[in-house]
């Protein structure tokens, strides 16, 4: 007698219609939508989308529907044209609240948005969008470092009342940059003095004394290969949280900011086209600092001689109008945690928060100098390639503006706001001081520009594909295996929308090379078909009684088809957790695949052909 138990009759019943429903949401069609997310990262209410639906339909842009997504609202569009107006409109009426993106967007019933249902993630070669792969330079972090070490010495030297000479830099151990810091020291100063000094404040540095060539007392600190290894480390994930925030901030939504080798950044940014504002605002080092004006000294002299007086340090306004500024710093772009753009009474502004650290710093520089002037710099890094006989020469370019003073009325706690800007320079200031600061300078190295049209028409090429492969496959195995290929041909189909409704599950994102894998767990989930059924036609051909014939060759065939597929999930779980970009892309299709195949073949084919063959029937023929 053949038998299946009803427990597992159930489980094929209920992981089907599950699979069912977790892959209705990629039935229905794309429409060309737009993102919205407020700038302040509060979510979009009733009211903020009736004002945004308002005023699209005075500017006569049709929208074929909205709904609110988390935190965002997205509209729908019947056509690209009306989707790019109502972002012209959006970028323009309201850019100082929102940031928009271009999208796609199912139109799935309301219930399927409700219960949280998505449909599959799309990547950039089936999406559209734009790949930025970036070259990060590492070795000018370990320079930033030793920038800000050399300003803590000569502090704590001058804590200590000891003097500091000039500090200058070397490369010691074969390293290829400067790792070593040289301390002078003026003749009769207490070398141990200060090396103790320095210690205690640095208890995580080394610091040794060195007689120079003249004879002469230096300190010396040499930063280990791990220290700089370290930092290089610090570095490549700081620009990469900062350029996820950055991503965030512009409203991007389902980006991928990943590290590729040790020195490089992969971006992909679905559905964005405008690549030039965004690798403006993604590749900006830009920070701020917050010194004293120096009114002591006249900076127009300054600039003429060539040489700031001593504990000053000369700068420019956007006019390019000298200014002396004292070289302590008060606070600066790593101690802000927020920053919003506004109008205020005198025009665009951004109102500023720091940290707790930055927070007394500025109460405490602040408490001492009213009536004085406090001056906001700008700083910003760009990278710039020249060519210098002949040669390519790559150099970062490091520029420093003046963009407000401003009298001290009264102590400045942790939170103030920064004027004399412009609306653009204010909103832009204010992404790239809530996304953070970059932690180095980086430059694209490679630019991909994947449009819609281009997209789509990989789609239709793997759906052809996919649909040419199956009907060939449906087409032998219901002639080949006549009833019992009907069964394989309705449990490929079930392991296909099972595929598909673990990969909507875990928001996996769908490629090119993705779409390859299904076809070939297609393949796969046949092989294990075929191998249970010629199984069968051997026990038959052995004069085994039909129902005996089915429960041996299930039983038989078993271990062929778990050690086929398991050293191939070996081989794709590697692609998974090694590979990058198309590579693991096909290893989580193959994987999954691999799991739905041993399913769909083992048990949910067994269900079927118990239903048809099992019970106290009784079967003389099989038609195999």
């Amino acid at each position: 007698m053949l038998a299946f138990p009803r427990w597992k009759y159930l489980l094929v019943l209920v992981v089907s219609l599950l699979g069912l429903v977790f892959a209705l949401p990629n039935f229905f069609p794309q429409d060309p939508s737009l993102q919205i997310v407020r700038k302040d990262r509060v979510a979009i209410d009733a009211t903020a989308r009736q004002q945004i639906e308002d005023e699209l339909r005075r500017d006569n842009v049709a929208f074929s529907g909205s709904f609110i997504d988390g935190e965002r609202l997205v509209l729908r569009f019947a056509a690209v044209p009306a989707q790019l107006k109502a972002r012209d409109v959006v970028n323009e009426k309201f850019a100082a609240e929102y940031s928009s993106a271009l999208a796609t967007a199912p139109r799935a019933p309301a219930w399927l948005r409700a219960v949280g249902l998505k449909p599959m993630s799309l990547g950039l070669d089936l999406r559209g969008g734009l790949n930025l792969l970036y070259q990060v330079d590492v070795d000018g972090a370990v320079t930033k470092l030793l920038d800000t070490y050399e300003q803590d010495f000569r502090r704590t030297l001058t804590a200590a009342r000891i003097d500091a000479g000039e500090i200058t830099r070397i490369k010691t151990d074969d390293s290829p940059i400067n790792n070593t810091m040289v301390i002078a020291l003026p003749a009769g100063a207490n070398a141990e003095a200060a090396r103790d000094a320095l210690a205690a404040a640095n208890t995580d540095l080394a610091f040794t004394v060195v007689k120079d060539a003249q004879g002469a007392n230096t300190v010396q600190m040499t930063l280990t290969p791990a220290q700089i290894a370290a930092r290089k480390t610090y570095a490549m994930q700081q620009n990469i949280t900062t350029l996820r925030n950055r991503v965030n901030e512009m409203g991007v939504a389902e980006s991928l900011v990943v590290q590729q080798g040790a020195e490089r950044i992969d971006v992909q940014l679905p559905g964005i086209q405008n690549s030039a504002e965004v690798k403006d605002i993604l590749g900006k080092v830009a920070t701020l600092e917050f010194r004293l004006v120096d009114m002591t000294d006249n900076a127009f002299q300054a600039q003429a001689s060539g040489r700031a007086p001593l504990g000053a340090k000369l700068y420019k306004d956007k006019a390019g109008t000298p200014v002396l500024l004292k070289r302590e710093l008060i606070a600066s772009g790593d101690q802000l945690t927020n920053a919003q753009s506004s109008i205020g009474t005198d025009g665009p502004e951004v109102n500023v928060t720091l940290d707790s650290r930055g927070g007394d710093s500025m109460m405490a520089v602040t408490r001492l100098n009213v009536g004085k002037l406090m001056a906001v710099v700008y700083i910003e890094t760009s990278h710039q390639t020249t060519m210098v006989d002949g040669q390519k020469v790559e150099k970062d370019i490091t520029t420093s503006t003046v963009i407000n003073q401003a009298t001290i009325q009264s102590l400045l706690t942790n939170k103030f706001r920064i004027t004399g800007l412009q609306a653009g320079e204010a909103s832009e200031l204010a992404l790239l001081m809530r996304a953070g600061a970059l932690a180095t300078s980086m430059y694209p190295v490679e630019e991909r520009a994947i449009g819609p049209s281009l997209g789509q028409d990989n789609i239709d090429k793997g759906e052809r594909a996919l649909l040419a492969g199956m009907l060939i496959v449906f087409g032998f195995m219901a002639i080949y295996y006549r009833r019992f290929g009907w069964v394989a041909n309705i449990v490929l189909i079930s392991n296909v929308m099972l595929l598909v409704a673990l990969m909507s599950m875990i928001r996996a994102a769908l490629s090119l090379p993705g779409i390859a894998g299904i076809v070939l767990t297609v393949g796969m989930a046949v092989d294990a078909n075929i191998l249970i059924y010629e199984r069968i036609r051997e026990e038959l051909r052995n004069n085994v009684s039909p129902q005996a014939a089915i429960r041996a060759g299930f039983d038989k065939a078993f271990s062929a088809i778990s050690d086929a597929n398991v050293t191939t999930l070996i081989a794709g779980v590697v692609l998974w957790v090694f590979g990058t970009g198309p590579i693991r892309g096909f290893a989580v299709v193959l994987v999954l695949g691999i799991a739905t195949s041993l399913f769909t073949a083992i048990i949910g084919s067994r269900a079927l052909v118990t239903l048809m063959y099992g019970g106290s029937r009784r079967v003389t023929k099989l038609s195999i």
